[in-house]
């Protein structure tokens, strides 16, 4: 058995081909937005966002629809706009890709419930096969010393199950065939905890995010979402603050002041 923790790494997000956009802006008398927005600092989630609801209304500058007279020129305050009057699905554009690495299957089947606006893609134990089983302890388990010497031991005789099917089984022999191994592989996997350390890939857009954080940060969410799903908060007010500024947290507990956006 080795020991763990819950880790959460951000390995891709939205990025925009101003190339194209500007060709865009340039036919519908839009450039100034671009003009003003590219040169800036801010997050091309959040300019996806704005660009996404500018279009909406043709708001890029007053005039080229008649019917809005001023625009917002700021754009952390266009985006707090839209947060504010819950215009979510201009949100949906922006996609960002996690791995979350030595997360359990606690986890991950609480976390695939989330269907909306995202995607997954999870290490298969029917193809892997376990020689050790990684495995998350939280902080007050630790401190329980029977506890843990109870808990370990039923690990350690999981773990050496584990090694001893594969012997059993043949799977590391000369011209084993892969469709044998599958076939075993799959059955091992029966004995592994549900507590098992795995990986999954995870993307969703602004929305979804928005909504889960605030679901699974919650007091009374599973204690190990809730740990990850901190850290997922975390890195999304880092990489669109704008989008997340509405937040407050309370006991790790992550609160919007805008609902349903």
């Amino acid at each position: 058995m080795r020991h763990v923790e819950p880790e959460v790494s951000l390995i891709a997000k939205p990025q925009i081909d101003w190339e194209s956009v500007n060709a865009y802006l340039d036919d519908v008398g839009g450039r100034v937005w671009s003009d003003r927005v590219q040169p800036s600092e801010s997050p091309d989630g959040e300019d996806l966002v704005e660009f996404s609801g500018r279009m909406c209304y043709r708001s890029w500058e007053p005039g080229l629809n008649p019917n809005v007279s001023r625009v917002r020129t700021d754009s952390s305050a266009y985006v707090g706009n839209v947060i504010r009057s819950q215009h979510g699905s201009v949100l949906e554009h922006a996609n960002y890709t996690f791995i979350l690495h030595n997360v359990s299957r606690v986890l991950t089947h609480e976390l695939i419930r989330h269907r909306a606006g995202c995607a997954f893609s999870q290490e298969s134990l029917r193809y892997v096969r376990l020689d050790e089983l990684p495995f998350w302890f939280p902080e007050w388990a630790r401190e329980d010393e029977e506890l843990m010497e109870r808990s370990l031991k039923v690990l350690d005789t999981l773990e050496e199950h584990q090694a001893w099917m594969a012997s059993h089984f043949g799977l590391d022999e000369e011209g084993t065939k892969f469709a044998h191994k599958k076939h075993m592989t799959s059955f091992m996997r029966r004995f592994a905890p549900e507590g098992l350390g795995t990986g999954i890939v995870y993307t969703a857009n602004l929305r979804s995010l928005r909504h889960v954080i605030e679901m699974r940060t919650a007091p009374g969410a599973e204690e190990e979402i809730r740990l990850v799903f901190g850290k997922i908060a975390e890195i999304m007010q880092d990489e669109a603050p704008a989008v997340f500024a509405d937040y407050s947290v309370e006991d790790g507990a992550w609160v919007p002041g805008t609902r349903k956006a």
